[in-house]
């Protein structure tokens, strides 16, 4: 697999690239790859505690997540700040990626699935938005000058991206070995304490997830996704 040079992970929430690629992303921060994460909101609707507040909880993951990030080699991080649950496609919303993708200039672009899932999780409708916004962001919105002008005038210019790689999806066609990066995984996980209550359960889930999806590739642990190039 080629390098990329420069990566950007979208995502909805805090702990979402920690859970669907946070092996690959170590792997290939070590492959000497530039990560950055663009997050669109701050999971502040995440708690069952009675005493937690969405302002409060919003710091607390947004703290996590920095963490977590730091733990990969994560080089940059920005935060949109809209609500958790509420993520559109709006033109606000793809405005926002899109400055994201012309401030990082990455090559290839981590995102989530943007089609419905029986998968409970990968099928939140947050983590579908995310997806969407990503993909429309990269084309046409990033790549096309005379999108988004607000844009021109605080000095983003236009980027290509040159592949997706999407996350959750159902029929992937990518694999990446990440036996040698499963612990820098889970470290980066366990960041994320205020939304896993018992790390045990979650990692033994996450795996055993990781261990059947490499099985079939001679891996012991993998990540899956489906590349979606772009001409440049």
């Amino acid at each position: 697999m080629p390098g990329s040079g420069r990566i950007l992970v979208v995502v909805a929430h805090p702990d979402d690239a920690e859970f669907g690629c946070a092996g690959s992303l170590a792997r290939w921060v070590a492959e000497g790859q530039e990560v950055f994460y663009c997050v669109a909101t701050s999971g502040n609707r995440g708690s069952e505690d009675p005493a937690m507040t969405p302002e409060r909880l919003a710091a607390i993951r947004e703290a996590e997540q920095r963490a977590a990030a730091g733990t990969l080699g994560v080089k940059d991080l920005v935060f949109l700040g809209y609500p958790d649950g509420e993520l559109e496609d709006t033109r606000e919303a793809r405005r926002d990626v899109v400055r994201a993708i012309r401030r990082f200039r990455p090559d290839r672009i981590v995102t989530q699935n943007p089609f419905p899932s029986l998968n409970p999780y990968s099928g939140h409708r947050d983590h579908r938005h995310a997806g969407r916004l990503a993909l429309d962001a990269v084309y046409p919105y990033a790549r096309d000058r005379l999108h988004f002008p607000e844009l021109l005038a605080e000095g983003w210019q236009p980027h290509k991206v040159r592949e997706v790689y999407v996350m959750g999806h159902a029929e992937p066609d990518t694999f990446v070995d990440v036996s040698a990066t499963m612990e820098q995984k889970l470290a980066a996980l366990r960041c994320h304490a205020s939304q896993l209550k018992d790390f045990g359960v979650v990692e033994g889930l996450v795996r055993q997830r990781a261990a059947d999806v490499g099985k079939p590739h001679g891996y012991t642990y993998a990540e899956a996704f489906r590349l979606i190039e772009f001409p440049r």
